[in-house]
């Protein structure tokens, strides 16, 4: 994606719109213009109102996670030149939380949000995706088609999270459209009062009735966090684990439907469900940009010297893409950045892994003759500059019975 006719002068000016529809249609084009142009790292816009550098080469970006001295998460600087309507601000503002904190503010947060992931047992998970999986995919395999982003992997996704959460639906509605708004850009700003006044109601609910949950185990922790560290965590966990895993499971799933080594090998059993999402994380990952850092002075990076205090973002997907370590087996490669490295990696990888694999293997026993309803090369993509989301994922099968729960 050369940048377009009117643009300035000195192709070093021009900095590449995320945001843009055209971006969201081919960023892989884009990746690899920015990559003959600029290299490892490229200049872009994240908003009109937010220069950014975007990290698309692995070794710089892998150089980066692990320095978190010269690259700290801590936004506060940046977002004092941010107007306060800009749409991606709540995506990258300062939350007491592990995601924008360093030093031992960072490991008194990060320490309670893995010892509360870690309260969550696998079978219990298994059986709890499972549950959730039945009734909609008997809302739509007598239909013969459905959408499968909107009809099975985001409510599933959404199901599941509010169990592990302990949130009940009427709060978790709420925490959905508020986390939407904010992937989205539109209406950010009342999005997140939105989802900050619903997870101020699941502390207060949990506080009196804790249980067997995700929350309790953050309230109960030695760290004692306090209201507003507890409201910070809850949306870390929810902005990590709604939008990101719907999108781990619809594009697999586009995948598998599309990519003639997975539709066919997947249901004669050569190549397992696992297979196809390690694929999916290293080709196209789900989070494509994201694990956003400040410098707090000039610094420079393959000799390029970017400016302080203003965003460096890694691009996973262009990353997990460099020439520089290509590779053509993929199964079982898991070297990716989807998960970002050194002290900010996600701690949730094992229950994501099993949620995705779990669905996607539940859709496909019920539906084994299920197929893309249009060419895959016709399936669009929402704008924006972190997600790779699908606006829908359009299927057909032949109708079958509902199932039941053995």
């Amino acid at each position: 994606m050369p940048p377009p006719a009117g643009c300035p002068a000195h192709a070093e000016q021009y900095r590449f719109p995320m945001y843009a529809h055209e971006f969201a249609a081919d960023p892989y084009a884009a990746y690899a213009y920015m990559r003959e142009r600029y290299g490892s790292v490229a200049p872009v816009y994240l908003d009109p109102d937010a220069p950014a550098t975007l990290v698309i080469g692995y070794h710089a970006a892998v150089r980066i996670l692990h320095d978190t001295e010269r690259f700290p998460a801590d936004p506060r600087m940046w977002q004092q030149t941010v107007p306060a309507h800009c749409p991606i601000l709540p995506m990258m503002e300062y939350r007491p939380n592990a995601l924008r904190s360093a030093g031992a503010a960072h490991t008194r947060y990060r320490t309670a949000n893995v010892d509360a992931l870690d309260n969550v047992r696998q079978h219990v998970l298994h059986s709890t995706v499972q549950q959730a999986a039945l009734p909609l995919i008997n809302q739509i395999c007598v239909t013969g088609q459905a959408d499968l982003l909107t009809q099975y992997a985001h409510p599933l996704t959404f199901q599941v999270l509010n169990a592990i959460l302990g949130c009940p639906p009427e709060i978790g509605q709420r925490v959905a459209a508020g986390m939407a708004a904010i992937f989205e850009g539109v209406n950010a700003e009342q999005g997140n009062a939105m989802l900050a006044q619903a997870l101020t109601e699941l502390v207060d609910l949990k506080r009196r009735h804790p249980g067997m949950d995700i929350t309790t185990g953050l309230l109960m922790h030695p760290t004692h966090l306090d209201d507003l560290e507890m409201l910070h965590q809850l949306v870390t966990l929810y902005g990590a684990g709604i939008e990101p895993q719907t999108n781990l499971i619809a594009n697999t799933l586009r995948l598998m439907l599309s990519d003639d080594r997975f539709s066919g090998d997947v249901l004669r059993g050569s190549l397992s469900v696992r297979d196809a999402l390690d694929e999916l994380l290293f080709v196209d990952p789900p989070l494509a940009n994201y694990c956003v850092s400040y410098p707090p002075v000039p610094v420079e990076v393959d000799g390029v010297v970017l400016p302080a205090h203003q965003p460096v973002v890694i691009s996973m997907a262009a990353c997990n893409n460099d020439p520089a370590i290509a590779s053509d087996y993929r199964a079982g490669n898991r070297s990716h950045l989807t998960w970002s490295a050194g002290p900010h990696v996600c701690p949730a990888q094992p229950l994501a892994y099993l949620i995705a694999q779990v669905a996607i293997e539940q859709i496909l026993d019920a539906l084994p003759e299920m197929e893309l309803a249009v060419p895959v090369d016709r399936l669009t993509y929402r704008p924006g500059p972190f997600h790779r989301s699908l606006t829908a994922l359009p299927v057909h099968f032949p109708p079958s019975p509902r199932l039941t729960l053995t």
